[in-house]
């Protein structure tokens, strides 16, 4: 069952990877550079365009790992994720926002983003839960109704850089969300 279940997550990451493809409106190519098009409304256009909640926009600081732009964009039921990969292109993790909430009673009761039906252990670390399915795994932060994970095969991301994911994730400022372009470029145009 867990290879079906490896199998099937790049198919369950496509619609995320599709969402930030595209061109202008004259069928060019859109502005990708840091900065442009972001300012203080440009977190709200980015997430209308994407089809997101504004509060369910995380980005996060890794060293050696690089948020995929074309990435970036809705997941499951107006989740939101971006896929983050190492400089080496040899290993990648996922970060989700979506709603609801995480506790010792319903923790292990949720499966991880990346669909496997096997038995999820739970454990509290500070603030968030690190969380283990086979051979994947992911640190779960939980506040005012919203869920941020961060999640990876665990034989190609460690305990240590998910955890400083967890740690780093915070709502992108104008010049990271440029960033994250060119899904949310010409969100109001």
């Amino acid at each position: 069952m867990m290879r079906t279940a490896r199998a099937l997550l790049p198919l369950l990451l496509l619609p995320v990877l599709l969402t930030g493809c595209g061109t202008d409106d004259e069928g060019g190519t859109r502005d990708t550079r840091p900065g442009a098009g972001a300012d203080a409304s440009g977190l709200d256009a980015a997430a209308r365009a994407w089809g997101v909640a504004p509060e369910l926009v995380r980005i996060t600081d890794v060293r050696g790992f690089t948020v995929e732009p074309q990435s970036v964009g809705a997941y499951g039921h107006g989740g939101f994720a971006a896929v983050y990969r190492s400089d080496t292109g040899t290993a990648r993790f996922g970060l989700f926002g979506e709603r609801g909430t995480l506790t010792e009673q319903n923790c292990p009761r949720q499966p991880l983003v990346d669909g496997s039906d096997e038995r999820v252990t739970c454990e509290r670390d500070g603030d968030a839960w690190y969380r283990k399915a086979g051979d994947h795994h992911e640190y779960a932060v939980p506040a005012d109704g919203v869920v941020i994970r961060l999640s990876a095969d665990a034989d190609k991301v460690g305990r240590a850089t998910l955890r400083k994911a967890a740690e780093s994730a915070h709502r992108p400022d104008p010049a990271e969300l440029a960033e994250l372009l060119p899904a949310a470029q010409g969100a109001d145009s």
